[in-house]
């Protein structure tokens, strides 16, 4: 695969937010893919966005860990400073698959091309399963998983079995629906205003507070792209694909999840379920926080990503100095009964 790596500008002017990150391009599969990385020091951590986000909503986290990790914060593809190719089935010099296999790949790709080296992976929403993914498709380049409030993924077709009758005999008018172009995108551009945007943010976040101007240009500014509404029509149109628990058994790497207890979106309720899984070390609660964590309380979220990275870089050192030694033994052993035989 042929990567390329470009230096773009940035600046962090009238937004409050020291800038102490570097911008970049990836060439992945032809495409522009913007991410930032910071710090040069400690383990290396790659920070995963969730649905209509960027790496800018880990504005408040990479200045703290990359005291002392060495941060990466990526744009999925579709989103973000990222291009935004038409939706398609396969990929092409213009079109992309807009699926967490496709998200899940481009991670994968990005530690061996980018951070070249074995990581630490941590996520929101969507990009708690986009982690997942590039954690079974890469088991040997993710070395943890620090998961907040992870998409459930509850309209999936897999679930709709679960859900209320209502719902059920409704599925079809839904799938016809939402799969009309034009109708979305007259949603899409209902929906990408600023006070719209906020308000929906608010009913998100459990301190509305912590809703600022600031993170709503945020978010708006990547909408206005021409290919923004396509990729928002082909991800509401996902209903298959992997499933958190479809993907938790086949991970070989601890799993830390951190889940806001007052979450609209994913309720804690049905997300405490995931804590059942071996892999998983911690179900973390944050009373009275909402869906993005990172964001509303960053504070908490980096002492806890440093917390799980430290502890699991620790316990990885600890066995492959006990690995390390085993060895040893066995090839004494070995050359003791060689001398022996002969």
């Amino acid at each position: 695969m042929t990567s390329q790596t470009l230096s773009i500008e940035e600046t962090s002017e009238g937004s409050g937010i020291e800038q102490h990150s570097k911008a970049l391009i990836w060439i992945w599969k032809g495409f522009n893919i913007r991410y930032q990385a910071a710090g040069s020091t400690g383990p290396a951590l790659v920070l995963v966005h969730g649905f209509g986000a960027s790496s800018d909503h880990w504005r408040k986290n990479i200045p703290e860990l990359a005291k002392d990790h060495r941060v990466y914060a990526i744009d999925l593809i579709g989103f973000g400073r990222s291009d935004k190719p038409t939706p398609g089935d396969a990929f092409s010099a213009q079109q992309v698959p807009y699926t967490f296999e496709t998200w899940g790949q481009q991670v994968s790709d990005f530690l061996s091309d980018i951070v070249r080296e074995p990581a630490f992976l941590a996520g929101n929403s969507i990009g708690c399963v986009v982690a997942l993914q590039a954690a079974v498709f890469s088991p040997e380049q993710v070395k943890g998983l620090m998961l907040l409030d992870c998409a459930l993924r509850q309209i999936h077709d897999q679930k709709l079995s679960t859900q209320p009758p209502m719902r059920r005999l409704g599925r079809p008018l839904l799938k016809k629906v939402v799969a009309n172009k034009s109708v979305v995108h007259w949603l899409f551009n209902k929906l990408a205003k600023p006070n719209t945007v906020k308000k929906i943010l608010q009913t998100a976040y459990g301190n509305a507070e912590a809703v600022t101007d600031e993170l709503v240009d945020l978010l708006i500014a990547p909408a206005q792209d021409s290919g923004a509404p396509d990729v928002f029509w082909a991800f509401i149109n996902n209903f298959t694909g992997p499933l958190p628990e479809d993907l938790l058994p086949q991970v070989s790497c601890s799993v830390h999840f951190a889940w806001g207890t007052a979450d609209p979106w994913e309720p804690i309720a049905l997300g405490r379920a995931l804590a059942a899984f071996p892999a998983v070390k911690d179900f973390v609660e944050l009373e009275g926080v909402g869906h993005c964590p990172q964001d509303e309380v960053p504070d908490q979220v980096n002492s806890m990503i440093r917390d799980w990275v430290s502890q699991d870089f620790a316990n990885q050192e600890q066995m492959s100095r006990e690995q390390a030694s085993q060895e040893k033994i066995s090839q004494e052993k070995a050359s003791q009964e060689r001398v022996a035989a002969s």
